[in-house]
């Protein structure tokens, strides 16, 4: 079987994340991308779930700006666990 040169760019350290992962399951990255490559074009899908973490969508992201900036300005109310306690059960 002829052989094909594929070269892309990874993050550093996500690269050493995953060479550690490959080792301890007996692999190197070649065999890795090569199985992930094998199952991708036999099922003609990804084969795995890809979806986004719902934390970072837009409106939770303005959220926590916006919760940053009241800290930053010191325009914040401190109340302990007991108070919020007693405020829902007013």
């Amino acid at each position: 079987m002829a052989q094909a040169m594929v070269n892309f760019r990874m993050d550093a350290d996500l690269k050493k994340r995953m060479e550690a992962v490959c080792d301890e399951l007996g692999m190197n990255m070649t065999t890795a991308f090569t199985v992930f490559a094998k199952k991708m074009t036999r099922e003609h899908r990804i084969p795995f779930e890809v979806s986004s973490d719902p934390f970072y969508s837009e409106k939770n992201m303005a959220y926590l700006r916006e919760a940053q900036a009241q800290l930053e300005s010191g325009d914040v109310v401190v109340k302990t666990l007991k108070e919020l306690e007693d405020m829902e059960n007013d």
